[in-house]
């Protein structure tokens, strides 16, 4: 049986009468100070994790000023729950074994994006912040930086002072798809881009162009439909491909739901999607393992993101120098056709 209700809950006094040590120890070791040793730390943890001890965050924050929380501002527009569950898995495998909590905060793309920044202001309800879908003057960004809330950005600002992120290389992705398409004889290319005010949709059109000009290849940016385009929306512009002035041969596609939606109005169109025209999405999930046609990828690991992101804002928290808490995710191929 756990614990009852009408049980204490346990604090450090609790641990160091059950190890013997004092509180001060107690709270040093579950704080990883560095002059308390590894097996100390191992035996308190121990002890802690028995018991289910768990800090008192209104007492820490009356005794530091801290919440030991930080906050995930995460879109709900998203089509595949996988960004979210794989961005929350990583940031908490490295958040694990820190003093550090996640609390999420959704925000939907019709409502202000500054309402959940001004709620974790007003209230201080988090150490620090993880934002995404950046814009390249992000209002988020200034106000946050004029705060003095740590905070780190999944995407880059294309503006202002430098700001600690994480990123996909968007743009590589976009030159490597292009390029694999090339490879495998496509001449007229066509690019399902993101959303025109995000910054990675510049990203995105520098690498598709850079690649498509290299090789002499015609080549456009789909018009009227973009990544936030509904499954629906975007398998009617499938269908009705075939019809337009340009038609293209090879497409690049920054979503995996996106290509499967497309990819279904191109078949009932009457394309022979692999013969007749090929399609490379990014995918953050397993679900082009499952699908058919076979369609050829590149992967943005998420995990690894979310990792990133919690580790660099760790580090903002902490006061390290911003500028070199940027990093770059590269695509990693899953060519599951011949060249």
């Amino acid at each position: 049986m756990g614990q009852s209700r009408t049980q204490s809950r346990p604090t450090l006094k609790t641990i160091a009468e059950m190890t013997g040590l004092g509180v001060t120890t107690v709270s040093r070791a579950l704080k990883d100070a560095h002059d308390i040793s590894v097996k100390t730390k191992l035996r308190v943890r121990k002890v802690a994790d028995a018991i289910g001890y768990h800090p008192d965050r209104a007492g820490v924050r009356l005794r530091t000023g801290k919440t030991n929380v930080i906050s995930l501002i995460l879109d709900q527009t998203d089509k595949v729950p996988e960004f979210a569950r794989r961005m929350i898995v990583g940031i908490s495998n490295a958040t694990r074994g820190t003093p550090y909590h996640l609390v999420v905060t959704p925000q939907s793309r019709s409502d202000d994006p500054m309402d959940p920044v001004r709620y974790i202001l007003d209230s201080r309800a988090a150490d620090g912040v993880i934002i995404t879908h950046v814009r390249p003057d992000d209002e988020r960004i200034a106000v946050l930086r004029q705060s003095g809330l740590p905070f780190v950005a999944h995407g880059r600002s294309l503006s202002g002072p430098a700001h600690a992120y994480h990123d996909f290389d968007n743009r590589s992705f976009c030159e490597m798809a292009a390029n694999r398409l090339i490879e495998r004889g496509r001449k007229r290319l066509a690019l399902l881009s993101p959303p025109s005010e995000f910054s990675y949709y510049q990203e995105s059109l520098a690498g598709f162009t850079a690649a498509s000009d290299a090789a002499g290849v015609p080549h456009k940016v789909l018009t009227g439909i973009d990544l936030d385009s509904s499954s629906e929306v975007l398998r009617q512009a499938g269908m009705a491909l075939r019809h337009q002035d340009y038609v293209p041969d090879g497409i690049v596609c920054g979503s995996e739901l996106c290509a499967m939606a497309l990819i279904d109005g191109l078949i009932q169109s009457g394309f022979d999607v692999g013969r007749d025209i090929d399609v490379i999405a990014k995918e953050t999930s397993d679900l082009l393992n499952y699908t058919r046609p076979r369609i050829d990828s590149l992967r943005e690991d998420l995990i690894v993101a979310g990792q990133e992101l919690a580790a660099h804002l760790i580090d903002v928290i902490e006061k390290r120098d911003v500028s070199i808490l940027q990093s770059l995710g590269q695509p990693i191929p899953v060519w599951r056709n011949e060249p």
